[in-house]
């Protein structure tokens, strides 16, 4: 049985995944995915994802089997660097990830 792990994951922990720290179930969870060659499917939400977590979100999507949600800036007038996930592509993205494809556009 294929399936995808999906995950809400916020700045901190896509700091921690990023670096290979498990110190989470949900990390925990995610890792043991990737051990087992199963999609992990991130939905992030972080105030810093196009400032200080924009390197971490870079490596994780050069990781292979880790896949993102759609995102876009949370709210570009009173928080330039916030980027959220776009709920409306979750079940397409769960598909994608099924087949170990990146859904496109990324960056909405």
């Amino acid at each position: 049985m294929i399936y995808s792990s999906l995950h809400h994951v916020l700045g901190n922990s896509i700091a921690k995944f990023a670096l290979s720290i498990y110190d989470t179930p949900v990390l925990v969870s995610a890792k043991t995915h990737l051990r087992r060659n199963m999609p992990v499917l991130l939905g992030i939400a972080t105030k810093d994802g196009l400032s200080t977590n924009s390197e971490n979100i870079g490596k994780l999507l050069n990781k292979k089997n880790i896949f993102f949600i759609p995102f876009t800036q949370d709210n570009p007038i009173t928080k330039p660097t916030s980027l959220a996930f776009s709920p409306k592509y979750i079940i397409k993205s769960i598909e994608y990830s099924l087949e170990k494809e990146q859904i496109q556009p990324l960056l909405l």
